[in-house]
């Protein structure tokens, strides 16, 4: 009777074990299947963080062709990239270094996209000059007199933006306007009517620039070659030149864009081509334009 309690006992002893040992492979399987998982997840995610950074090197690499005044923060963002690159290859791909990995991917892109439209500004401005440069060489074939201080102007506009942190002057626009005794103002394109002209341009955002006052000289020339304004002339930077200006303005700058917008009245305006001319204080011809009055 004894013997058989105990053969009892011994089988359910090995009952249980059995049923622990199978618990145990059960949950070693189930453990084995989810790390596979993670394991396939986070190679894809890998995958898929190093196709974006290949291609935003890419994308760099057009961008730093172009010749843009951009190009050294360009090269500089290019190597970040390759570097976050190299890193994130060598990885071993857990979840911690993932994340960090997309955080600091996630942080160069902010800074490239904020390069690529700058770029893109940048670009753009380059048209118009090179636009404005043809009408401008139109009218010096015509008219032989103009000042040397013209002549340089000339030369200046062939110039890009030497260093990232120089602030690009943007949209220069001028239009004339007919001011009543009410206040009221109506654009006209008529000389004999035009008794005021409004001179717009935006000072492009700059974040490594430095902050401040920016003071600005604003040349208006007629078509006969008289500057408008105030007629004031200065020494320019360190150069033997000199500038004659219509006005002065200074713009409060804090890193952000700023639109700019002066008046400069005026009478009996001349018809034809009026050229107008914005000098930074060191004399450089920062943006440049023309309109007609009929």
């Amino acid at each position: 009777m004894e013997n058989k309690k105990n053969n009892s006992g011994l089988k359910a002893a090995i009952v249980v074990l059995t049923l622990l040992l199978l618990g145990s492979v059960g949950y070693i399987y189930k453990l084995t299947a989810d790390n596979k998982e993670q394991i396939s997840l986070l190679t894809a995610d890998k995958a898929s963080l190093e196709d974006d950074i290949k291609a935003r090197i890419a994308e760099l690499e057009i961008m730093s062709s172009e010749n843009t005044a951009l190009k050294s923060d360009i090269d500089a963002q290019k190597e970040e990239m390759e570097k976050l690159l190299e890193e994130l290859e060598k990885s071993k791909g857990d979840v911690a270094a993932m994340n960090r990995y997309k955080g600091e991917y996630f942080r160069l892109k902010k800074v490239m996209d904020n390069l690529v439209a700058e770029n893109k500004l940048l670009k753009e401005q380059n048209v118009s000059l090179t636009t404005s440069l043809d009408s401008t060489n139109v009218a010096l074939d015509e008219n032989k007199k103009f000042t040397d201080t013209l002549l340089v102007q000339n030369n200046n506009l062939t110039k890009t933006i030497e260093k990232a942190s120089k602030l690009a002057v943007l949209n220069l626009s001028v239009l004339a306007l007919k001011e009543r005794s009410s206040g009221k103002q109506i654009e006209t394109t008529k000389a004999r009517k035009a008794n005021k002209l409004k001179v717009s341009f935006l000072i492009a955002e700059n974040q490594i620039a430095k902050s401040g006052d920016r003071k600005y000289y604003v040349q208006i020339i007629d078509s006969k070659n008289n500057i408008l304004g105030e007629k004031a002339t200065i020494a320019m930077g360190e150069s033997d030149q000199s500038l004659t200006y219509s006005f002065i303005t200074t713009v409060k700058y804090e890193n952000k864009s700023v639109q700019v917008n002066e008046d400069l009245s005026g009478e009996d305006f001349e018809a034809g081509t009026y050229f107008v001319n914005i000098f930074s204080p060191n004399g450089e011809n920062v943006s440049k334009t023309s309109f007609v009055l009929k």
